[in-house]
């Protein structure tokens, strides 16, 4: 059984502490978000929630007769922090948060806490800050159950990787058209031109690609054709699914390769045509893209390493 000594619990800027940040003071953010005709006591009531999570969990999780010391980051961070195999990981935020923590924590389990569970339906967080001291109590005896959820990869040949939670966009950095050639499995390579390319896995498949096929659907039904529905993905399962967005058919760019599912021990092989403006992001967090320009080439496969996260 694995043995733990240090708590990383991570956590994120409400949006009241990031507008203080902009604006210098509370005062000023309430200024500019009543100014603009905002609601300002829904964030502060957000930033009051939060808060009294995180003292929640401050006092249950520090207390000495759990053995752990406790080490609280932020969630921007945690691209750079580095986590080891005695950590046990808390995180308290949103699904997004737990996502992004993800990507780094390695094999670490996480206990992913809902804050203000009025707030957040919480589809990866199924503990309140009242439960998190009893789930941590499990893994440390190792009685929990945990979920190993499918990351996706995206590797250059140079060696640089992404990993991803819920899905991989692969396509420009602005609202231009992405060009590529994309090949998926034994398939001969297709030259398309397209609004870029997600990646989903089990996990993420109910996110991005389900507002995909809810776009299919929609279209089909002003057309009279018939709607696909997205396949259904577990967290668990070993295939991806992508789709090509809004893929342009000319003489020198096809649609035949526009949606699929990447088998286990199978991948996509993407070139990249962009001169410049290409990238690689993994769910949503630009910031960490990858840059994706002509002559890169990428392949896309389900990742080694998968998430532990605690559910029980």
């Amino acid at each position: 059984m694995p043995s733990y000594d240090k708590l990383v619990l991570v956590t994120r800027k409400t949006r009241l502490q990031q507008l203080v940040e902009r604006f210098n003071s509370k005062g000023q953010a309430r200024f500019y978000i009543e100014h603009a005709g905002g609601d300002f006591a829904d964030y502060a009531a957000e930033d009051e929630a939060y808060a009294r999570a995180l003292d929640t969990l401050h006092r249950t999780l520090g207390h000495g007769d759990l053995g752990l010391r406790v080490q609280t980051i932020e969630r921007a961070i945690v691209p750079t922090f580095l986590f080891a195999p005695s950590d046990l990981v808390v995180t308290v935020g949103q699904d997004g948060l737990v996502a992004n923590v993800a990507k780094y924590a390695g094999a670490q389990p996480i206990v992913a806490v809902n804050p203000d569970p009025a707030r957040f339906d919480g589809v990866l967080l199924p503990f309140r800050t009242d439960g998190a001291r009893a789930a941590v109590g499990r893994v440390l005896d190792g009685k929990a159950r945990l979920r190993e959820v499918t990351l996706a990869e995206a590797r250059l040949a140079d060696g640089q990787r992404l990993l991803a939670f819920n899905d991989l966009f692969i396509g420009a950095r602005s609202h231009v058209s992405a060009r590529y050639a994309l090949r998926a499995g034994a398939d001969t390579a297709e030259v398309q031109s397209s609004s870029g390319i997600i990646v989903s896995t089990g996990a993420g498949s109910t996110g991005w690609l389900s507002s995909v096929f809810n776009m299919a659907a929609a279209v089909a039904a002003f057309t009279g054709g018939a709607a696909g529905t997205p396949p259904a993905l577990a967290w668990e399962d070993p295939r991806l699914c992508f789709v090509v967005r809004e893929p342009f058919a000319s003489k020198h760019s096809g649609i035949r390769l526009a949606a699929g599912v990447i088998a286990p021990g199978d991948s996509l092989t993407i070139e990249s045509h962009m001169p410049q403006g290409g990238v690689i992001f993994s769910d949503g967090v630009e910031a960490d893209a990858i840059t994706f320009d002509a002559g890169a080439v990428a392949t896309v496969a389900a990742a080694a390493q998968r998430t532990r996260l605690v559910v029980d």
